[in-house]
């Protein structure tokens, strides 16, 4: 029955499903907000979701394999920045061969070292387990405080609380810092920002070193905190989703952020309702169900595309003036 859904169940798992859109759309932020079209925040995702899982399985150490993720999705933006900055090549074709080789190369790869059709093995002890507050016991029994505490507030990975603190701390960059206000004149006006004396191409390639610092977390918490195991493509679009997130908040870091708790949302009340069966309904079948965060992703883009104001010189190179 409908009945059997559960509003707690959904706002839990909207706030686990939130961080892997927030660290991607964080991570694409700086990079458009810099002028660089960053399409290959998926491959970035899987790359790192995949050497995470495998540093960790390895090591049983699950920072090891955080730490790994980091440097191998780095890698791949400070490659993209130069494909996209430093010989000016088309945007969009860069980040979409990234986006093909990663889907390909891990599962090539996770086949080739662990031959499970394109799986890591289970990680076991070496996940990131979710952390208690103090007191969580001591307030179970009172209603709604003793949840609240113990499952919203507390009972998430660290790498949740990390999405979470992004979210101010990015808009602090992004409006408050000079570098910040460096990016921004790079994305709006990259001629203006060099005659002010501003490197618009050491900007930029700073701006796609954080996005793919950020975007490896995105990955890690795929493999390391969600499933505990790489495999196939399990990105499932999530740096297209992000990219939606990005233009739902007008690239700003806050209204991105809601974006990408509405698309959390959405994918929690995907997973609520499969199985169940509605008043006047009856069951929907599981593919219908698992569109729904991709048919919201098209009427976001249909409704807002037009509203949303993207910086200037995104996707145009950069060429200096004699």
């Amino acid at each position: 029955m409908f009945e059997d859904l559960h509003l707690a169940s959904i706002v839990v798992s909207t706030i686990r499903n939130a961080p892997v859109l927030i660290f991607a759309a964080m991570a694409g932020l700086f990079a458009e907000r810099s002028g660089v079209v960053d399409i290959a925040l998926e491959g970035k995702i899987l790359a790192s979701a995949f050497v995470s899982a495998a540093v960790a399985f390895t090591t049983q150490n699950p920072w090891y394999g955080v730490a790994a993720g980091v440097a191998v999705s780095a890698a791949l933006a400070l490659l993209q920045g130069y494909v996209s900055i430093t010989q000016k090549g088309n945007q969009l074709v860069g980040g979409i061969a990234i986006n093909i080789a990663m889907s390909g190369l891990t599962f090539v790869l996770a086949q080739f070292f662990y031959q499970q059709g394109g799986r890591t093995p289970d990680l076991g002890q070496a996940r990131l387990f979710d952390i208690v507050l103090p007191g969580t016991q001591a307030l179970e029994g009172i209603p709604f405080i003793g949840w609240f505490y113990g499952h919203v507030i507390g009972g998430h990975s660290a790498l949740v609380y990390l999405a979470f603190a992004l979210i101010p701390l990015v808009h602090w960059v992004i409006y408050h810092s000079r570098f910040g206000l460096r990016l921004r004149a790079c994305g709006e006006n990259p001629h203006a920002a060099d005659a002010a004396g501003v490197s618009v191409a050491t900007t930029r390639y700073m701006a796609m070193l954080v996005a793919g610092i950020l975007c490896s977390f995105s990955g890690a918490y795929l493999a390391i905190v969600q499933s505990g195991f790489f495999l196939r493509d399990m990105s499932a679009g999530a740096g297209y989703l992000a990219l939606t997130a990005l233009v739902f908040g007008n690239w700003r870091p806050m209204y991105t952020a809601l974006g990408c708790m509405m698309f959390g949302f959405f994918s929690a009340v995907q997973i609520q309702i499969e199985g169940v069966d509605l008043p006047g309904i009856g069951r929907i079948p599981g593919s219908l169900i698992q569109m729904v965060p991709y048919v919201v992703t098209v009427i976001v883009l249909a409704g807002l595309m037009a509203k949303s104001v993207a910086p200037k010189a995104i996707g145009k190179p950069f060429v200096k003036s004699r």
